[in-house]
């Protein structure tokens, strides 16, 4: 029994070390890597698209904005903040379903023109008419930073009935 167990170990050993179907390490199936077949190259870049995407389409098309002023604004906070201020405006719309609201600068650079910087309190709208006011009620916040606010003395936010300032 002892021969017979010392054979089997050393045959075992030394098929092991085999490339054959005689080893047991072949038996389910080779590890190793499979062939590939090698596909031809494209010339073109598969990651860069054709027609449209982020850096084909136009940036002011990308950029526009499909909201309309608010109505009303109620309320304008301007509290200082680490390396600038925080303008925080609430406006009431006419109707329900305000969303995507932004406080959008009246000119292009965002300058204040005579030291007053002015924006509008925009949203878009889902129309449904009715509501407490409370749920017409949209705040919406910005942050500038020092540098931008250099020659600001007034902060200015305007809706469609009225608008609120407050000084630096």
């Amino acid at each position: 029994m002892r021969i017979s167990a010392t054979a089997y170990l050393i045959a075992a050993l030394f098929l092991a070390g085999c490339g054959t179907n005689a080893n047991p390490a072949n038996w389910f199936g080779r590890d190793g890597p499979e062939e590939s077949v090698l596909e031809p190259i494209e010339a073109t870049n598969p990651l860069i698209p054709e027609s449209s995407g982020l850096f084909r389409s136009d940036p002011r098309e990308r950029n526009q904005y499909e909201g309309s002023t608010i109505d009303a604004i109620s309320d304008l906070i301007v509290e200082r903040v680490p390396g600038g201020i925080l303008i925080r405006a609430t406006g009431r719309s006419a109707t329900q379903g305000v969303f995507n609201a932004r406080l959008a600068p009246q000119n292009e650079d965002e300058l204040p023109e005579d030291g007053v910087l002015t924006y509008q309190l925009q949203a878009q709208y889902k129309q449904i008419i009715g509501g407490a006011p409370e749920t017409r009620e949209v705040t919406v916040a910005r942050k500038l930073t020092d540098q931008e606010t250099r020659d600001v003395r007034v902060i200015r936010v305007e809706g469609l009935q009225n608008a609120l300032e407050r000084r630096r």
